[in-house]
């Protein structure tokens, strides 16, 4: 397997030009703060930007946990590619990570982030990370979605023209948890009360008697009981519900929907 580098200080744009860089080469694998990403798709791993400090951060994206590098060696050899791009701050990191996946005796293709960019692309990229706390992660927004469940997402597409073809390149802007701009959650209590306001303005139901709601690094669990108002159409009504409540929380909380579960306890028939 060769692995091609893109090496660069933090900030400077390194996975902001990692799918071009990957394109150039001809290759479909990137692994970039800890993630495994194989033709868009999140194989395996663990993002750095989910760890609490910047400290946790660094050894999360050298994979110096065994057990998330052993996720990734195995990811690495279910879908055996012939190369892999590599995003590291130094070739220290580089070497680090070889080592972590068993790679030390890969050949290397070495590529400074100083050889694609400008002093002004670098300088303004390490302006969007300091003033605005953005990252850019090298995949689609509906993959990063999974993996980031209540953060800050924003697709990002353009068209990428090299070698005689032409593609469209997704990627995918977050802001991590140890950014300087601070931390957000939203609190469960917050996701009941929108869940039972969607329920009520969806129509046939007469009033929401449980909610439970389990949060994880995934998404959002949601279990409820309703007492509907008619009898017409029960499955249509709850289904309806569902699609209204996810779309709700998708769009407003961006937490990512998981399950959600309604049982129709009893239907209150008027008089």
């Amino acid at each position: 397997m060769k692995i091609v580098a893109l090496v660069g200080p933090s900030g400077t744009g390194k996975s902001h030009r990692a799918s071009m860089v990957a394109v150039h080469h001809g290759v479909d694998t990137i692994i970039d703060d800890g993630l495994l990403i194989h033709e868009g798709r999140i194989v395996a791993g663990i993002s750095a930007k989910r760890e609490a400090t910047r400290v946790a951060a660094v050894r999360r994206a050298i994979l110096s946990d065994p057990v998330h590098a052993a996720a990734i060696r195995q990811g690495l050899e279910d879908i055996h590619p012939d190369a892999v791009l590599v995003l590291g701050t130094s070739e220290n990191m580089i070497r680090r990570i070889q080592t972590a996946l068993g790679l030390s005796s890969a050949p290397v293709v070495w590529t400074r982030i100083e050889e694609i960019t400008s002093q002004d692309e670098r300088t303004m990229a390490r302006q969007t990370r300091r003033l605005e706390g953005k990252h850019v992660i090298p995949a689609p927004t509906m993959e990063v979605k999974k993996s980031f469940s209540g953060y800050l997402i924003f697709p990002l597409r353009f068209i990428f023209r090299g070698k005689g073809r032409q593609m469209e390149v997704e990627k995918s802007i977050v802001r991590p948890t140890y950014s300087s701009l601070g931390r957000f959650y939203i609190a469960d209590s917050v996701i009941t009360a929108l869940v039972v306001h969607v329920a009520r303005q969806a129509g046939k139901v007469s009033r929401v008697t449980r909610v439970a709601v389990a949060s994880g690094t995934s998404g959002v669990d949601i279990q409820m009981d309703v007492v509907l108002a008619h009898p017409d159409d029960i499955f249509g009504t709850l289904a309806h519900i569902q699609e209204e409540i996810a779309l709700a929380i998708e769009t407003m909380t961006s937490l990512n929907v998981v399950r959600i579960r309604i049982d129709a306890r009893r239907i209150a028939l008027d008089g």
